[in-house]
């Protein structure tokens, strides 16, 4: 089993780099793969930071690369969940730690859009976020 970090996963995306393109499609056609859940979520962050990529590009890419019949990834259900959450809206970093909560009842947060987007989403099945901005009278995206 190969894991694949996140520079190989931006190669795939991006194609900037031809032939680490073809390395990168090379080992991904290789054999079994692995991605952690936190090279997912690097490679959003790349693909908005640093290329200014769409959205929509990038879920078509997690799509297929998920879609790999080759290809495990770490807690696949959560990123699932936190990829149709990003699909509709929601910051993928934001729905990324939402969903991974486990069995938290609660998940508390200084960052309103946050709070705002999961009560839009009517996410139920996850913890409720609860917007902790009132109480020390801030309110602030960042952490």
């Amino acid at each position: 089993m190969i894991a694949l970090d996140t520079n190989v996963l931006v190669r795939v995306v991006t194609a900037d780099d031809p032939e680490q393109l073809k390395v990168a499609l090379g080992v991904m056609q290789s054999g079994a793969l692995w991605v952690c859940k936190t090279v997912l979520l690097e490679t959003e962050w790349v693909r908005r930071y640093t290329y200014e990529l769409r959205r929509e590009i990038v879920i078509a890419a997690f799509k297929k690369l998920l879609g790999l019949p080759t290809l495990q990834v770490e807690q696949r259900g959560s990123v699932l969940q936190a990829l149709a959450l990003y699909e509709r809206g929601m910051d993928f970093a934001d729905a990324l730690h939402l969903t991974s909560s486990g069995e938290a009842e609660r998940f508390a947060t200084f960052d309103r859009e946050l709070a705002d987007s999961a009560r839009a989403e009517g996410t139920s099945d996850l913890p409720m976020v609860e917007w902790l901005g009132r109480r020390r009278g801030r309110d602030s995206k960042n952490p």
